[in-house]
């Protein structure tokens, strides 16, 4: 069973995807999402750019659907989320494959690594706190940039782990 921090945190993510607030999270729900982070970037959805986004955030609501949606109504809920977030711990390889997906989207340029302002514009789309100062929590190793490594352990301590103390906690702003 999920513990208070992890339904917390779980719960900060799930609100700024619920995109009509009404306790659910839908098709709809990811394609708000990914509007709203192509006009945080200025990217138009007809751009190579936009269509790259698109197709991740629509994967991951797949993925996500398929994973949480235990009575297959289409729409999911929190407590059905935390479902899943019990399981993740035994699941490493399906939490890694869905951080390797957003760190695709989030590495606007394509260098292999996540900038402060890429970083930056992904919280902004999520609706989160800046992330000044929690992109400097997440920068370990203290080079100014994410890489896919920093970025996944962190993705996995975040949904998987429950360590308030713990950087990857923070991955989508303060909680």
């Amino acid at each position: 069973m999920a513990s208070d921090f992890q339904r917390r945190k779980i719960s900060v993510v799930f609100g700024a995807m619920d995109a009509d607030d009404d306790g659910y999270l839908t098709e709809a729900d990811f394609r708000a999402l990914t509007a709203r982070w192509l006009d945080v970037r200025g990217t138009g959805s007809g751009t190579p750019e936009g269509g790259k986004l698109a197709a991740i955030m629509m994967g991951w609501w797949a993925t996500l659907r398929d994973a949480s949606d235990r009575d297959r109504d289409g729409k999911v809920s929190l407590d059905e989320v935390l479902g899943v977030v019990d399981e993740l711990p035994r699941m490493p390889g399906a939490v890694t494959g869905t951080a390797s997906a957003m760190f695709e989207a989030v590495d606007e340029n394509g260098d292999g690594a996540i900038s402060a302002a890429e970083y930056g514009r992904m919280i902004e789309a999520w609706g989160g706190t800046p992330a000044d100062d929690v992109f400097a929590l997440l920068d370990t190793d203290g080079d100014g940039r994410l890489s896919h490594d920093e970025f996944t352990g962190h993705w996995y301590e975040f949904w998987a782990g429950d360590d308030p103390a713990a950087p990857g906690s923070w991955v989508f702003g303060r909680v």
